[in-house]
């Protein structure tokens, strides 16, 4: 595809992921599609045949993205603290801005018959989100940073911590302490502080 070709893929899925975090997946259509976008039907259905593909493409990114992020910081032999930190603060803004959240929209899509029974389902970015937890960990323990904590329950800790108080964030007001607390409790149950090292 040509350079104009992707730039147009591009901006499709900035506009529809607004879209799907404003109103979910099921309540969007290639119509609301357009006319964020500003592009005909015809031109949108050249780049993509539905609303399942552009968000399917956009979760595919975002996961990719993440993933590649963490691989750089750690070939790049920052403290793991460091880089447990920044993915923290991130998290925790994350978590109660509910204008920017897919949580609901990835509960629409995952949920639906269709797209729950595909390789790339929810599990999947489960298993792929684990994995990356899972190398920053063990990189952590490696370098001394970290305690050498039950890794699965950490991991499991921290996903379904950040990923429910997103879904709770675009169903009622969350306090902002909430995820602060939370996300303190997994710091302090990995990182070793540095009087004791």
């Amino acid at each position: 595809m040509n350079k104009k070709g992707e730039a147009t893929r591009q901006t499709i899925k900035e506009k529809a992921y607004l879209l799907f975090a404003e109103k979910g997946f099921k309540e969007v259509t290639m119509k609301d599609i357009c006319e964020a976008t500003g592009l005909s039907r015809g031109g949108l259905y050249c780049h993509y045949t539905g609303t399942g593909q552009i968000f399917s493409e956009i979760i595919h990114d975002l996961m990719s993205r993440q993933d590649q992020d963490f691989q750089e910081r750690l070939n790049s032999g920052i403290s793991a603290v460091t880089i447990l930190d920044e993915v923290l603060n991130r998290y925790q803004i994350e978590m109660t801005d509910s204008a920017a959240s897919l949580s609901v929209a990835i509960f629409e899509y995952f949920s639906m018959q269709e797209h729950g029974t595909k390789e790339n389902s929810i599990y999947e970015q489960y298993l792929l989100s684990s994995e990356m937890w899972q190398s920053l960990i063990q990189y952590g323990i490696d370098r001394k940073e970290f305690y050498p904590a039950d890794v699965r329950a950490v991991i499991d800790l921290l996903l379904f911590s950040y990923q429910g108080v997103r879904m709770y964030s675009c169903l009622m007001p969350i306090d902002e302490t909430i995820p602060s607390r939370i996300l303190g409790e997994i710091r302090k149950i990995l990182v070793i502080p540095k009087e004791d090292v």
